[in-house]
């Protein structure tokens, strides 16, 4: 008769174990699929850290980057001694978090109500037109807001002026910038958003709503004590993710509509990278300015990751 008993380690049955190599081999289809990708991965995020040295010295091109001379933190102390770099981390940190602000309410707001809708055809209609802006590049958005709020032609300050209402050029305005940089982003990108909490909610199970009709409640308080709780995860992911990235405002946009009156208000850290790397032709302070951003966005990502585990038990890692 078989022995058919489970081997354990001190049992003396043998074991019937294979080794990594022979699991490797057995599926090495899926090892050949992320090979490629994890290759680039490698090749342009982790071997371009080798240039993160450039911060702590004084770059030449004909020294090179192992044969330019070791100054330490010298453009560390001189970004964070400059009377203008509180107000550029003050700029990225406020029209970030103004952004998640405005930006996360509606997309969930707009996936609800989809979620709600009766009509099958009025749904996708919404959201087809919801969805399209976030095909326009950020070039053509700009210019259509350089048009619309155009102090001479556009529509916008022609209407206004009928009633008596003269703006000039709001786009000039630094009070204007921030709220329309969050407002048109808001307007381009809720509709794109809102798919993941629609992905979302359709996991949710028909029972639990049944359960809450049967219990007595409204839509709307289905709505709170059913849908929104299972968006929570969803929700505090995403959050997570975007606390990463809240020194890196959208290079593009932001020097698109800076104008030298809103400097003041919309120079923000990427900016400020290019004029003095681009520009002025300052690689090693450039590299200091960024290896800065990038440890804001690493700190803040690790805080918020730890506070969302240990508030509601929902973390990346």
């Amino acid at each position: 008769m078989t022995d058919t008993r489970i081997a354990k380690p001190d049992s003396g049955l043998p074991l019937n174990r294979s080794s990594p190599w022979k699991k490797m081999r057995r599926c090495w289809q899926l090892y050949v699929i992320i090979a490629i990708p994890l290759a680039m991965t490698i090749l342009f995020n982790y071997v371009p850290m080798v240039g993160l040295q450039i911060a702590f010295r004084q770059y030449s091109a004909r020294g090179g980057i192992w044969g330019s001379q070791w100054v330490g933190f010298r453009y560390f102390i001189t970004f964070f001694t400059s009377p203008s770099s509180l107000r550029i981390i003050g700029n990225t940190i406020v029209i970030s978090l103004y952004t998640i602000a405005a930006s996360f309410p509606f997309a969930i707001i707009l996936a609800i109500a989809l979620n709600e809708a009766f009509s099958l055809r009025f749904k996708k209609f919404v959201q087809m037109m919801t969805y399209a802006p976030y095909f326009i590049s950020t070039v053509v958005l700009v210019s259509i807001m350089q048009q619309l709020l155009d102090p001479q032609l556009g529509i916008i300050n022609t209407v206004l002026s009928s009633f008596g209402i003269e703006l000039g050029s709001i786009m000039g305005q630094p009070s204007a910038f921030r709220h329309l940089y969050v407002w048109s982003g808001v307007w381009q990108t809720t509709g794109y958003s809102a798919i993941l909490y629609l992905a979302a909610l359709t996991s949710v199970s028909p029972e639990l709503h049944e359960a809450a009709v049967v219990d007595g409640c409204n839509k709307f308080q289905r709505i709170w004590h059913v849908d929104i709780p299972s968006l929570v995860p969803t929700i505090m992911m995403l959050l997570i993710i975007n606390m990463g990235y809240v020194m890196s405002v959208g290079f593009e946009k932001v020097f698109l509509m800076q104008t030298p009156g809103v400097l003041s208000v919309s120079e923000v850290m990427s900016t400020y990278i290019y004029r003095i790397g681009l520009v002025n032709f300052d690689f090693s302070f450039s590299t200091a300015i960024g290896f800065i951003n990038s440890s804001i966005n690493l700190v803040l990502m690790l805080s918020f990751n730890t506070l969302s585990r240990v508030f509601t038990k929902n973390s990346l890692f």
